[in-house]
């Protein structure tokens, strides 16, 4: 099969795993002439975008689509009838390389199916980051999909060539990965991501005590997972408990949501159809209150609804629930309190609390801040503003904070 063909197949096959955004790895970069590629504090990977607002892309591809496994959610699966494809090790290498030359890309993001066994495939997908590394001295963005059930010494190989290490937890219900995927054992991923916490704690503690040897490297990027959103019955609220403890547990960088896409001659066990794409969104904003604004799972979700809401965004419905905390007055508020406001994100709130100890807020001030005036008014108190009692406690607040329909347009 020609390369350019392969290519097709296997960069089409790897469009469903969401996981390859990255950033907070280590600085390189090849000015001393004995390397190729760089990279940079922050930055984003693949279909995201940088802190200076440049889109990052990278080399998303299967080492090969051919799988031994029969995850019924999975375009892949044995079973699937696809056009199948495989590259050698050296192909992948060889595109990394020429793809960079040509500044297509800034790094790889590899995955694999199944093939002959869990060790052999990841000995397959080390051996691209070793060559890479070691023989092309490739100093560029390396992300690997590890495999679960692969020996130890593997993992920790893979670890020691690329950036990140990710592994796909599949659905926050252990008894839904036993019914969708069979062959998959959610006990043998966390105990992977274990031993990767476990790793990368080493590496840490080694960096804070060696004072003159260099400490070992591994995945100074750290690890993440994704889970799949709508392809069982787990509502928002288990999904995000389920992240929570995933953060918690295995100081995981990132969990990401993949809204379930219906395949061809799919199983009758799957949903005839997605959810709807702004479920998916809703919890990576839910996600994110959790990782920087101080939420706890449980308090984003109520208990007795179980969804999020979709018309509306996580922090909005959260205040609209618990008015009686609002208004507050931004000038003597704690941070803690002002990232809840609504309309706030976190660098306006570091804006406040800067500029407050030398003035005092007013009105006029709330556009230099970047707030989003028309969602925070009604939740806080200036000098010169105080939102009526009528307007915070009124049943027509949430239909006057909610979006608006917007009209598409063909873009011409």
């Amino acid at each position: 099969m020609e390369l350019l063909r392969k290519l097709e197949i296997l960069a089409d096959a790897a469009k469903y795993d969401a996981s390859c955004a990255s950033s907070g790895t280590e600085m390189r970069d090849s000015r001393d002439g004995k390397g190729l590629g760089s990279t940079a504090p922050g930055m984003g990977i693949c279909h995201s975008y940088a802190p200076d607002g440049r889109c990052i892309s990278l080399l998303k591809i299967l080492l090969t689509n051919a799988c031994n496994f029969d995850c019924l959610y999975c375009v892949n699966r044995a079973s699937s009838n696809v056009a199948r494809a495989r590259f050698t090790v050296d192909e992948v290498v060889k595109l990394t390389i020429d793809f960079y030359r040509r500044n297509y890309i800034e790094g790889l993001f590899l995955s694999s199916g199944i093939i002959r066994s869990p060790d052999y495939t990841m000995e397959q997908v080390v051996s691209v980051a070793r060559k890479l590394r070691e023989e092309h001295r490739f100093r560029g963005y390396i992300h690997l999909k590890t495999i679960p059930e692969a020996d130890e010494a593997l993992i920790a190989e893979a670890g020691k060539y690329a950036d990140r290490l990710s592994i796909n937890i599949e659905t926050p219900l252990e008894a839904s990965l036993t019914r969708l995927a069979p062959e998959k054992d959610q006990r043998a991923i966390r105990r992977t991501m274990g031993r990767l916490r476990l790793k990368l704690d080493e590496t840490a503690e080694a960096k804070k005590t060696m004072r003159r040897a260099k400490p070992p490297r591994f995945a100074p990027a750290g690890q993440s997972t994704q889970m799949i959103v709508g392809a069982d019955e787990a509502n928002d609220r288990t999904i995000l408990s389920t992240s929570a403890n995933l953060y918690g547990a295995y100081k995981l960088k990132r969990v990401y949501y993949s809204a379930f896409s219906p395949i061809p001659d799919a199983s009758r066990a799957l949903p005839l159809q997605a959810p709807p794409l702004v479920r998916e969104h809703r919890l990576y904003q839910a996600d994110w209150l959790m990782r920087f604004y101080g939420f706890d799972a449980d308090e984003i979700v109520e208990e007795s609804e179980g969804m999020l809401p979709l018309d509306i965004d996580p922090k909005l419905a959260w205040a609209l629930r618990h008015r009686n905390r609002f208004p507050l007055d931004i000038n003597t508020a704690s941070r803690e309190e002002l990232l809840r406001v609504p309309g706030f994100g976190t660098r306006t709130v570091q804006r406040i609390l800067s500029t407050r100890r030398s003035t005092t807020i007013r009105f006029a001030d709330l556009a230099q801040l970047n707030v989003i005036r028309n969602k925070a008014l009604p939740f806080i108190v200036l000098s010169d503003h105080r939102p009526s009692p009528s307007l915070l406690d009124g049943a027509s607040l949430r239909a006057r904070l909610q979006p608006k329909p917007q009209q598409l347009g063909f873009g011409f």
